[in-house]
């Protein structure tokens, strides 16, 4: 009689296994994606409010439309992010948002700057408030094929790296302000672009695709089994017939 395929199971199981992780990770995704759609409509029916008024209260800030004072944005020292904005390459400029009422630093999304324009805006200290318009948006974690950041290039949006690039007293918050309006109304390279809320979900496919492929390797390891047993059940030795004198 055949072995049982030890080996075969040994490799199967665990394969099954990390499909079936694969596919309950896409569907915690759609959970968090759904959220995600409907946060940012009901934001977008909300009023425009000033910052303070719902910075730190527990209120949830993403994509809340919001007013804030920045003193001295207009010519703040900035940090670069490499972006593209309808098919033109070239750089997001960040910036300290200095407001009186918000202890932990918090990033501004200034815009974005063609590659063409070699120009950038003055950089100088200034205590002049700055009164803009915006939209908080959370900002996921760099992913680790992100290029390492020089200090001041980056090449995603690390809120703690460019904080404390800029001097900031202490790490960044996750939620960054974008910009809506021009902080710097003489310098119109600089364009003020908030990503749209806008959202790919197509988590429900990954996930049937994940359940999917292991369904299949199941499938496939039965029928390996059985065509292993049935093997071994033909090839065993059947009763020879004696031969008569």
């Amino acid at each position: 009689m055949k072995r049982f395929p030890w080996g075969l199971t040994l490799v199967v199981v665990p394969a099954v296994a990390v499909l079936i992780g694969l596919g309950s990770w896409q569907l915690q995704r759609l959970a968090w994606k759904n959220g995600l759609i409907a946060g940012s409509g009901v934001a977008a029916t909300q009023p425009r409010v000033p910052l303070l008024d719902i910075y730190g209260d527990g209120t949830s800030l993403e994509f809340r439309r919001i007013t804030v004072e920045c003193a001295g944005l207009a010519s703040a020292p900035f940090v670069e992010m490499r972006s593209i904005v309808d098919g033109d390459g070239g750089v997001r400029l960040y910036s300290l948002c200095r407001s009186e009422g918000i202890k932990t630093p918090l990033l501004v999304d200034r815009g974005f700057v063609a590659d063409d324009v070699t120009e950038r805006p003055p950089v100088a200290v200034s205590d002049t408030p700055l009164a803009i318009e915006g939209e908080l948006r959370q900002v996921p974690a760099a992913s680790w094929l992100t290029p390492a950041s020089d200090g001041k290039t980056f090449y995603a949006p690390e809120p703690a790296a460019m904080a404390k690039a800029l001097g900031a007293p202490g790490p960044a918050g996750p939620v960054m302000i974008f910009a809506t309006v021009s902080t710097n109304p003489g310098f119109a390279a600089l364009r003020p672009s908030a990503p749209p809320a806008s959202f790919s979900n197509n988590h429900l496919g990954y996930a049937l695709t994940w359940f999917g492929l292991a369904l299949a390797l199941v499938g496939v390891y039965v029928a390996m089994l059985g065509r292993s047993r049935s093997s071994s059940r033909s090839g065993s030795t059947a009763p020879g017939k004696k031969d008569i004198p």
